[in-house]
């Protein structure tokens, strides 16, 4: 992991309960795989703990490590660096993605509260006139608050379900669109299954928590944007190709839909887009998952999963092959 990332993840007391869980072949984290020390490192490792900036994980690697049994990434998603090999020889695989989703539900919680009582635009206008609103302010709305309204959850990922179970705090109709969820999944979940049209046409929030796959890649394109009515809060807190940005501006610079992006393809935007001085867009610099005191949810999980596997006990939090390819 990278260099500076240990004292983030474990602070004293987490750092105290890796130690006592786990002999720590050295002091100082591996940063790359290829030298004299990192290789006998890696011949003694029966766990690699990893985390942001991991290298590639590849047979290459493998190679010099033949005691290895198991990677656990403190830390999201595990495709940007592990490759199928790892897999293929049978090495147990967690991560801590579902730490990580945690402060993305509550930032999208926050994001659909700000966003439906459009205090964005509202700040702007506040800003630039120094006058409090009039009643003829954002007229063209149709509601105003979240009282009342449907949000329509894209994917019932990990950060999805964070998603919804905070949702339920809120006077709102939840909608749900998932390919490999079922009605009855759904509803346990506290929403009502849609397929992905029917959620667009009929929320009033459409919050996007899919992963990144080909068969995601701008799930929302022109038609499907175009199905969203006036007035329609869109946040992506998930990955910036899932929506196809072009056909999106046009609709945001007219006004007709406002939106919450934490992610943006291309991220970041070009100096001079649109969307960086729309007063109905908030753009933030990808910063949904744990960031400063968040980051040791992630080592506190990537600790009891450890432990788990001392004591000789499944993962909690697999990562499995079958399942990669739809995981974020």
């Amino acid at each position: 992991m990278a260099p500076d990332l240990p004292d983030r993840l474990f602070p004293p007391a987490g750092r105290s309960l890796l130690e006592e869980t786990a002999d720590l072949v050295a002091p100082a984290p591996v940063t790359e795989f290829t030298s004299a020390p990192a290789r006998a490192a890696l011949a003694r490792s029966e766990v690699l703990l990893t985390g942001w900036g991991c290298p590639p994980v590849d047979a290459s690697v493998l190679a010099h490590a033949p005691a290895l049994r198991a990677v656990v990434h403190a830390a999201g998603t595990v495709k940007t660096f592990l490759r199928p090999d790892v897999f293929e020889q049978g090495i147990a695989v967690s991560s801590a993605a579902a730490a990580n989703a945690l402060p993305v539900a509550e930032f999208t919680l926050a994001a659909v509260i700000m966003g439906a009582k459009r205090a964005f635009p509202l700040a702007h206008l506040y800003r630039t006139r120094r006058t409090h609103r009039t009643a003829t302010d954002l007229d063209r709305r149709h509601w105003l608050g979240t009282h009342g309204l449907t949000v329509g959850v894209v994917g019932g990922s990990r950060t999805g379900r964070r998603v919804i179970a905070l949702l339920a705090a809120l006077d709102v109709e939840i909608t749900l669109y998932d390919p490999y969820v079922t009605a009855e999944e759904a509803r346990q979940l506290g929403a009502t299954l849609l397929d992905l049209d029917t959620l667009l046409v009929t929320s009033d929030v459409v919050t996007l928590h899919a992963p990144q796959t080909p068969a995601t890649h701008h799930l929302l394109d022109a038609r499907r944007i175009g199905l969203m009515r006036p007035g329609t809060l869109l946040v992506n807190t998930a990955r910036g190709a899932l929506v196809d940005t072009e056909a999106l501006t046009g609709h945001l610079v007219s006004g007709r839909l406002d939106a919450v992006l934490d992610v943006t393809d291309p991220e970041p935007l070009p100096a001079g887009h649109p969307l960086w001085e729309l007063p109905n867009v908030l753009l933030t610099p990808h910063l949904a998952g744990a960031q400063g005191n968040e980051t040791a949810r992630l080592g506190t999980l990537a600790v009891e999963e450890l432990a788990r596997f001392a004591r000789g006990e499944p993962f909690a939090h697999p990562v499995r092959a079958a399942e990669l390819e739809r995981l974020a």
